[in-house]
């Protein structure tokens, strides 16, 4: 399945945009993790992709937590942009993974 492959390339993104986050705001913590899926299947979308998405959304939550309590010269740093930007974009996937499997389910 292609969309996982590109869900899986992007969470890849957002791991090494997490690190160099926390590198920058150590004081925060870093941004919550998103679990890798054991393998590209549908029994592993089955099983695990319900934790995966959670951890998503936490990660989302975290950002938008970020956002609100930062002025703007924080909102533009590269940390926080790149962040930001892998989390759109593994949120985009997530949505069209989640059409799919609705539809397929």
């Amino acid at each position: 399945m292609q969309l996982l492959g590109s869900f899986i390339a992007a969470r890849g993104e957002y791991s090494l945009s997490r690190l160099e986050f926390a590198g920058r705001h150590p004081q925060l913590g870093s941004p919550p993790t998103i679990d890798r899926l054991s393998e590209t299947s549908e029994r592993a979308l089955r099983d695990e992709w319900p934790l995966v998405e959670r951890q998503l959304h936490s990660a989302i939550d975290f950002a938008r937590d970020f956002e609100r309590s930062n002025g703007v010269g924080e909102l533009t740093h590269v940390s926080y942009r790149r962040l930001e930007r892998s989390l759109r974009e593994l949120d985009q996937y997530a949505r069209a993974i989640a059409w799919v499997l609705t539809v397929t389910g």
